[in-house]
C-alpha cells in the first residue's frame, strides 16, 4: 500500500489553526502530527495538551501525538483524554520503556517509541514485538526544517529487516526532512508513515503536495 502521510502541525499557521485543521481533514492524509516539547528533553517549548484538545475538536483523522518530553509517563492518561489516537514516546526519555508502553496500550492508544538520530534500532529488539509504531528522526529533534539525514534509511532498512524477520505488524514513521525526494528514498527503504511539516505547509497548494506525498507509495 502507499504510505501513509502525517502533516505536522508544528509548522501550521497558528494565526489560522482552523483553517489548516480544515485542510488537512480534506486531503488525502491520514493522520495529524502533534509534537508536543517541552523545553528539557528538547531545546523549544511547543504546545500542550490545550491545542491537542482544540485539534482533536476539529479533526476528523486520528491524532499522532509525538512527546518529546523528559518521563513522559507521567501524562499518558492526560493525552489520552486530550484525544490521542497513538502515543508516541523516546526511547531516551524512559527509564522503564515496557512499563510506559504498555500505560499507552492500556488507555487504547496506539504505542509507538521514537529513535533519535544517534540512537541504534537494535536497542528496540526486547520491544518490538510489543510496539504499534517505530518513529525514526531523520533529523534532531526539537525544530522545524532541518536536513533530512541520510544514515535515516540505513535504519530504515534494519528496522524492516527485524519486522519482516519476525512477522511483526510494526509500522516504520520517519519524521525529519521528509519532502518529495526523500520520501522516494524512505519509502524504498521501507517506511509506512510519512511525517512531513514545512514542505507541506509552506508549499503553494497544500493538498496537493499532500496528494504527491501520498502517491509515492509501495502499490498493492
Amino acid at each position: 500500500m502507499n504510505a501513509l502521510i502525517a502533516p505536522s502541525m508544528l509548522s501550521a499557521d497558528f494565526c489560522h489553526l482552523a483553517d489548516d485543521i480544515e485542510m488537512v481533514n480534506r486531503s488525502q492524509a491520514d493522520w495529524f502530527h502533534l509534537d508536543i516539547m517541552d523545553g528539557m528533553f528538547v531545546p523549544n517549548i511547543s504546545y500542550g495538551l490545550p491545542v491537542v484538545k482544540a485539534i482533536r475538536g476539529l479533526a476528523e483523522k486520528p491524532l499522532d501525538v509525538h512527546l518529546m518530553i523528559n518521563d513522559p509517563g507521567r501524562y499518558v492518561s492526560e493525552f489520552k483524554q486530550a484525544g490521542a489516537d497513538i502515543l508516541t514516546v523516546h526511547y531516551e526519555a524512559v527509564t522503564h520503556l515496557h512499563r510506559v508502553v504498555w500505560q499507552i496500550k492500556n488507555e487504547d492508544m496506539l504505542a509507538g517509541v521514537a529513535l533519535n538520530p544517534h540512537t541504534p534500532v537494535a536497542l528496540l529488539d526486547d520491544i518490538i514485538q510489543d510496539l504499534d509504531l517505530v518513529l525514526i528522526m531523520s533529523v534532531n529533534p526539537g525544530f522545524g526544517g532541518q536536513k533530512f539525514i541520510k544514515n535515516a534509511l540505513k535504519k530504515v532498512s534494519e528496522l524492516r529487516d527485524i519486522i519482516e524477520k519476525r512477522n511483526l505488524n510494526t509500522l516504520i514513521e520517519v519524521d525529519g526532512g521528509v519532502d518529495g525526494n526523500t520520501a522516494v528514498d524512505l519509502v524504498e527503504a521501507g517506511a509506512d508513515v510519512l511525517v512531513s511539516g514545512n514542505y507541506i505547509f509552506k508549499a503553494t497548494n497544500p493538498e496537493k503536495t499532500i496528494e504527491c506525498l501520498k502517491h509515492i507509495g509501495k502499490e498493492d
